[in-house]
């Protein structure tokens, strides 16, 4: 007898990216060694991030962070952007674009051969990246073309461009989580 359901879900790929953690195995080594994965951070180094003294100087301010390394080594040209445009798109999605399709990858399933439906449920938070990064550093010129900018960074197309650049047939669903680490499913029906 077959027990399996249209609403049965199997989970064929994991990833993450962590702290001081590339992936799902060094992340767990972490957690099993104990491995403090937040920075630290002295005062001037802060200063020099752009911190303002007055938060430095703030008792209740933690001089700490949960940083990921090689975000920088996103590779535009794999996903079909050119750098300018890929500077554009706001480095967490740029990140979980990458995580798509490792997940993809390690499943051993691929979207041009497979006759099914793969699908992406995403969760993201409001993206901040736009009006911190991009906005601030617009000439009059580029003024005109901001909202244009504004929208290839935002957090409503991020579960669609990852259907899109991976050539997945399944749906895109995409819901707006108050927390900020973005979260992956992809569905493979």
């Amino acid at each position: 007898m077959n027990d399996i359901n249209d609403l049965d879900i199997a989970i064929i790929g994991l990833n993450g990216r962590f702290p001081q953690a590339k992936d799902i195995n060094s992340f767990w080594q972490n957690l099993k060694n104990g491995v403090e994965s937040i920075s630290f951070f002295s005062e001037s180094e802060l200063l020099d991030s752009g911190i303002s003294s007055d938060f430095t100087k703030n008792p209740n301010y933690v001089k700490a962070g949960a940083i990921l390394s090689d975000v920088e080594m996103f590779d535009a040209n794999f996903f079909g952007f050119n750098p300018h445009e890929a500077e554009l798109i706001d480095p967490q999605q740029r990140l979980f674009l990458e995580s798509a399709w490792e997940v993809i990858e390690s499943a051993g399933y691929d979207p041009e051969k497979y006759s099914g439906s793969i699908g992406v449920y995403a969760g993201t938070s409001s993206n901040t990246y736009f009006l911190n990064n991009i906005y601030p550093k617009l000439d009059a010129e580029d003024l005109a073309g901001a909202y244009q900018i504004m929208l290839s960074s935002e957090k409503d197309f991020l579960s669609t461009r990852v259907c899109y650049k991976l050539n997945l047939k399944g749906p895109a669903v995409l819901q707006m989580v108050i927390v900020e680490p973005l979260m992956l499913r992809l569905r493979v029906l």
